[in-house]
């Protein structure tokens, strides 16, 4: 059994602050990182490593931030054969402030991410056709990646979309159509719905309007407050897991790397998203991105305890 991943790779330069500056300021900083990111790199390691077998299709440019992510995912254990280089493009980088309790806000410059197109999903057709789940975002191609959900489907398989960058403008049906599950937080499921959930009744409520909408299992993630899930059968409210949080970016792609291998192998939808929800958890308590993600053994721990 597999995971495809259909999306972006960044390089991450990561300013960690005492609190994040306002327009205008200058504020010095505690320390800087320098790491492997992007949604779509980071959903391939943290799949990866809970032990799943993950194919990731992705373009780096042909600069000097593209070996130090090839060795990072290297280092990770994610196969590297649907890795394309593009001679002419640069690697997608991503400029991060951290600021207290982990708050964030990123500066994405996507580069060679944003050439995705049909020609990456026919290289990787044989990887698409064995793949029992895919997961999406929205730092490439919208258009690429529906024709990889496209393929994934019609062998039955599982795809999940991250709609993150959410656009302003919403997602049509049939984007929501093509995908079998989507995972937006408060503010993503806003702008897709014209309005922001604040509870997690209101979360119920959003995740019952994304299904109307043509979607089969929707989750919204309200943070610390937990998330609410409406699908076939199952319309539940989930706890989140309590932990000191330290930075929470790429804390959405561990839940969904998480979601994915749990799917992967058996788990129910409820039990799946808690399973994702302690990955989510977890990856706070860590500095980083693609990094951050946690081991099997670490979430086996981390649950037990809970």
């Amino acid at each position: 059994m597999t995971i495809a991943v259909f999306g972006s790779i960044n390089m991450d330069v990561t300013a960690y602050m005492d609190r994040l500056p306002k327009p205008g300021e200058t504020l010095q900083g505690r320390e800087y990182k320098l790491g492997l990111g992007g949604k779509g790199a980071n959903q391939a390691v943290a799949a990866r490593k809970l032990g799943s077998d993950v194919r990731f299709v992705c373009r780096l440019g042909a600069d000097d931030f593209a070996k130090p992510a090839e060795r990072e995912l290297a280092s990770y254990g994610v196969d590297l054969s649907l890795v394309r280089k593009d001679e002419s493009g640069a690697t997608g980088i991503a400029i991060i402030n951290v600021g207290e309790g982990g708050e964030n806000y990123i500066s994405l410059i996507g580069g060679s991410n944003l050439a995705m197109d049909g020609s990456d999903v026919a290289r990787a057709r044989a990887a698409l056709e064995a793949a029992d789940v895919l997961l999406l975002q929205l730092e490439v191609p919208l258009a690429a990646s529906l024709q990889a959900a496209a393929i994934v489907k019609a062998r039955g398989g599982t795809v999940i979309l991250d709609p993150a960058p959410a656009p302003r403008d919403g997602l049509p049906a049939d984007v929501l159509q093509a995908v079998d599950i989507i995972t937006p937080n408060e503010t993503e499921a806003g702008l897709i719905l014209g309005w922001q959930p604040q509870t997690l009744e209101d979360g119920l409520k959003a995740a019952s309007e994304l299904r109307a909408r043509g979607v089969k299992i929707a989750v919204v993630k309200l943070g610390a407050r937990g998330l609410a899930v409406a699908g076939p059968g199952v319309e539940a409210i989930i706890p989140s897991f309590k932990v000191t949080a330290i930075d929470t970016v790429a804390a959405g792609d561990s839940f969904n790397g998480g979601l994915a291998h749990a799917l992967e192998a058996g788990l129910g939808i409820e039990a799946a998203l808690r399973y994702a929800a302690a990955c989510g958890a977890l990856s706070t308590t860590k500095k980083g991105a693609s990094a951050a993600a946690p081991t099997k053994a670490e979430v086996e721990a981390f649950m037990a305890k809970a």
